[in-house]
């Protein structure tokens, strides 16, 4: 893959990389391994040179900081256009040690905006325009906020980013495949074949699955993306990371622009105090309030665009600004869970066919553990056609092979909404080291995990196996659903349990 396709990629892990690095210059800087003026002066003589903008603010000693992240992206037909460039998505870091979280906001780059000096159009044509620095005026304007640093990513080194880490282990919802046999060079991008399940990604694979894009909207995209970032940070320590430091550091200057405070020895200083001293929050999405909308431009073509209400966008920032904290009354906040609960807690019977989804797997006789199917499923949801079920193996980190096997079911293929469910016999999975919550159902002990108020994983242990139900990557099933099907999970006769 060339370094010009790589751009193309999805470049959220940016965001990881630039907490990973934060965080392990922080801690190899604080053992005298490191002088942050050797970074500093490596980001501000970095061969892309530093973001030319005046519109950041400079951060006060000890306060939040707030970071821009973009990234170009030049699409197959524009390959050879060096003026084509567009930020992908653009996203927000917000560094806050008071708060309960590190937050992020991934802004649709669909979403219309007014761009200063050119009028309405895509957030993403700001960066064609204008750069970072008109990137950042356009989004400082929409959002009201202020923005401390910026940083301008280019994914020519994601790949060896991913290695370097030690790779991911990612709860991978669904079937991704495209294969560019027989279509014209216009249609054309980069080529997949990812089969569902919880598994190891390295290089390649994790590029090919964060950079995935086709029949996904925006929200979809950037929830893989920020769930994939939520993943390598809760599964990389900074102290772990002591040792690949100069690689790092390498890796993330060589494929970054920084604005010029962060080239100096009192920025970088004070922002690697906050990373510190935030190293131990979980990063929490905050969702944007887009919708999908249709625009006819003065050409007479309709066109399709994101839109959001003014006041939905401010009650976004507060709740990116407060950890993903609930804003509002406490009764604007009943009443917003009950709007968004409704006709969602309701399940149906579906042991038939949950039995026949699974009977592939017990008929192989591949699984050393029992095969469980869920009973209960959610009135949309059917079991998937491509790719399930599954069984495979896996390696745990210490390289030994497991054993595990997943059933995919479709909430909404046209959204692209996919729940699982999942068995392995490695019971200690990096994805369950960290429950938010348990509760006992029908004398099964379920460990919950959640994610900015509503249950990404229901798990459950048993002597031989774990098995889990995986939420939507927006989160469409609501609480009670997925506690519902975890609970439902029944095996074949016969089998032990």
């Amino acid at each position: 893959m060339t370094e010009g396709r790589e751009r193309s990629v999805l470049w959220k892990f940016a965001a990881g990389v630039l907490l990973m690095v934060l965080l392990t210059a922080g801690a190899t800087a604080t053992a005298g391994l490191l002088t942050l003026d050797n970074l500093a002066s490596a980001i501000r003589n970095a061969p892309g040179g530093v973001v030319k903008t005046h519109a950041i603010t400079r951060a006060e000693a000890g306060t939040p900081q707030t970071i821009l992240l973009l990234g170009s992206d030049r699409r197959f037909k524009d390959r050879h256009d060096k003026h084509a460039a567009r930020s992908d998505t653009l996203m927000l870091l917000r560094l806050d040690p008071d708060q309960q979280a590190t937050t992020m906001l991934s802004i649709p780059r669909d979403l219309k905006v007014q761009i200063p000096g050119h009028g309405y159009e895509k957030i993403n044509a700001a960066y064609s325009y204008g750069g970072a620095d008109l990137a950042l005026r356009t989004i400082k304007s929409l959002l009201g906020l202020k923005v401390n640093h910026v940083v301008d990513v280019n994914f020519s080194g994601f790949r060896k980013a991913v290695d370097a880490v030690g790779c991911v282990y990612i709860d991978v919802d669904r079937h991704y495949y495209h294969s560019n046999a027989g279509l014209p060079a216009s249609a054309q991008y980069a080529e997949i074949n990812l089969k569902p399940g919880y598994q190891r990604l390295c290089g390649k694979k994790a590029l090919d699955y964060v950079r995935f894009r086709h029949a996904d909207s925006d929200f979809v995209r950037a929830a893989r993306q920020q769930d994939f970032l939520r993943s390598a940070k809760d599964q990389v320590s900074s102290s772990s990371l002591i040792g690949k430091r100069t690689r790092l550091v390498h890796i993330f200057v060589n494929a970054t622009q920084a604005d010029r405070d962060l080239g100096t020895l009192t920025g970088l200083e004070r922002l690697l105090k906050l990373a510190l001293f935030s190293a131990g929050h979980p990063v929490r999405q905050v969702a944007f309030p887009g919708r999908d909308a249709l625009d006819t431009t003065s050409q007479g073509v309709q066109e399709s665009y994101v839109t959001a209400d003014p006041a939905a966008i401010r009650q976004t920032v507060r709740r990116f600004l407060h950890g993903a904290a609930s804003t509002g009354t406490r009764r604007q906040r009943r009443r917003a869970r009950g709007r968004r609960h409704v006709g969602l807690t309701l399940l149906v019977p579906s042991r038939r066919v949950g039995q026949d989804a699974a009977a592939p797997l017990v008929v192989r006789r591949r699984q050393p553990f029992p095969v469980l199917f869920p009973t209960r499923a959610t009135p949309a949801g059917r079991p998937a056609s491509d790719g399930s079920p599954r069984a495979y193996g896996l390696r745990d980190r210490a390289g030994r092979r497991r054993r595990a096997y997943r059933l995919v079911y479709v909430q909404n293929e046209i959204l692209g909404q996919y729940y699982g469910i999942q068995g392995t016999d490695w019971r200690t999975p990096p994805l369950l080291a960290h429950p938010t919550g348990s509760r006992t159902v029908g004398g099964r002990h379920l460990l919950l995990f959640g994610e900015g108020g509503r249950l990404r994983t229901v798990a459950w242990r048993t002597p031989r196996a774990v098995y889990w139900v995986s939420n939507t990557l927006s989160l469409t099933l609501d609480d009670a659903q997925m506690v519902g099907i975890a609970a439902s999970l029944r095996g074949f006769t016969g089998q032990r349990r």
